[in-house]
């Protein structure tokens, strides 16, 4: 079986690159990827998957099913880009559009990796006369974290008996470190306009409701976890100085390492939000976007998934890819190979040499560490992974110590480099997804990591209700 799988990837791996291109040609932001979704969908279906639309209230984002029975796997596809990072294949900064929207952070290996996948795994199940049933989960706006979290209220994942996912990057490990839990919401400000020179008491000015409400948030910072982090932008506030403004709006991300910090944090939010209204003598209502949840490793699929990018082992990148990889290195931010150096160390087990900065590509498979880094940012599969058993991996689509949503990024992700990382992905995810439907005995361990994981806790959508995605 193992063979079939990576024969079959092996010979579509045109086809898949040219799918991964153009979805990189045709780059849209959250909640709009329509050429992205159908062009996948589009694929599957014609594979023989049966595709249902519009979970979660999202109309870009689908399902695409094979199989009957149990045990139940599913595969996490993204294809959602980032504005204003277009740009062409070049290792010199050129937007194709300017202003508009690039693959910042491989999205588009990143859902073509999990088709190929379940396409590969499914020609096996046929072959083999192999029971279950495997999922290919479209997930729009994973940029935005909505995407999975709208999916998870809807139940999707719910039947599932274990997950895997991947994320384009500069290694090939197991990402099995957890991430930040996540609240992002507005809060809109509303006040009164008047002339704010000649009747200014006549005003009750919504910026000052905003400006207060930061203020507020700056002295909340000195009395929270330190490891807990609290961004925002003014995304309105006013459009002349002689009007007071009627109407403002902050943002705010709220995150912290757990769900329970977040929401704790959160709470306090609220009321510095009514103190703002109450000192500016406007009204305020919040406006919810999203919540999410940290990441939960789950140690039988790393292991599992870590033997299979072993076994695959068949990366290698040429002379003339490393030569645009050590191009695109020469227009890094200072200090980017050793922060991602440093990142490395802390992430695999055992000693890296500083020799190995000299290669711009890092071919080989390194273990993880057991005790691996918590990444400052969040991630809507930390949503899943508190629903079923869930494993990652990344693999080498890009230079080492590429930033991240950059132009370099989105240059790397259009290049055959991002292409061979992409197939090299979707060979280890397939054949770990074999061994779980093959293996009952290693199901039953990644299930019983993932309750000893949870510790008693059970997951509870953050979503308030009436939520829509946006």
């Amino acid at each position: 079986m193992k063979t079939i799988i990576l024969n079959h990837i092996n010979d579509q791996d045109e086809k898949l690159t040219y799918l991964a291109k153009e979805i990189w040609d045709h780059p849209q932001v959250a909640l709009t990827e329509t050429f992205a979704s159908k062009l996948l969908a589009k694929e599957l279906e014609d594979d023989g998957f049966h595709v249902e639309w519009g979970a979660g209230g999202m109309p870009t984002a689908f399902i695409a099913t094979w199989g009957t029975g149990s045990p139940i796997i599913g595969f996490l596809g993204e294809y959602d880009a980032l504005p204003g990072l277009s740009q062409k294949l070049s290792t010199e900064k050129d937007p194709i559009e300017t202003g508009g929207a690039g693959h910042g952070c491989g999205h588009n290996l990143f859902g073509t990796a999990c088709a190929a996948s379940v396409m590969a795994l499914k020609a096996a199940m046929i072959e083999g006369n192999i029971p279950g049933t495997i999922r290919f989960y479209g997930c729009p706006a994973e940029e935005t974290l909505v995407g999975k979290v709208y999916m998870a209220r809807d139940g999707v994942f719910d039947d599932l008996d274990a997950a895997i996912s991947w994320h384009p990057g500069s290694t090939n490990i197991v990402w099995n470190g957890s991430s930040l839990a996540l609240n992002s919401f507005k809060v809109n400000f509303h006040g009164v306009a008047s002339h704010a020179g000649a009747a200014p008491q006549m005003g009750r000015s919504a910026l000052d409701g905003a400006l207060l409400m930061d203020v507020g948030m700056n002295y909340l910072r000195e009395h929270i976890i330190q490891e807990a982090r609290i961004h925002s932008v003014i995304t309105s506030g006013g459009q002349a100085p002689n009007v007071v403004p009627a109407f403002a709006q902050i943002w705010y991300f709220v995150r912290a390492p757990r769900r329970a910090q977040v929401e704790e944090i959160y709470a306090r939010v609220l009321d510095i939000a009514k103190g703002a209204a109450l000192m500016s003598g406007t009204t305020h209502e919040i406006e919810f976007l999203t919540g999410g949840y940290e990441l939960l490793s789950n140690e039988t699929l790393s292991d599992l998934l870590y033997e299979k990018m072993a076994e695959v082992n068949d990366l290698t990148f040429t002379e003339q890819e490393r030569a645009f990889a050590r191009s695109l290195q020469a227009t890094f931010p200072a200090q980017s190979l050793e922060q991602e150096f440093a990142w490395m160390q802390r992430s695999v087990k055992g000693p890296l040499s500083r020799a190995d900065l000299a290669d711009p590509l890092w071919e080989r498979v390194l273990p993880h560490s057991d005790t691996p880094p918590t990444m400052g940012g969040s991630t809507d599969v930390g949503d899943v992974s508190w629903i079923t058993p869930t494993g990652q991996i990344t693999t080498t689509c890009w230079p080492l110590g590429t930033p991240g949503h950059s132009w370099q990024t989105v240059a790397s992700s259009g290049s055959s480099i991002g292409a061979k990382g992409m197939l090299f992905a979707a060979k280890a995810m397939a054949l770990a997804g074999l061994d779980l439907l093959t293996q009952p005995d290693l199901l039953a361990q990644a299930k019983a990591d993932f309750e000893r994981a949870k510790d008693g806790h059970a997951y509870v959508n953050p979503l308030p209700e009436g939520a829509v995605p946006r």
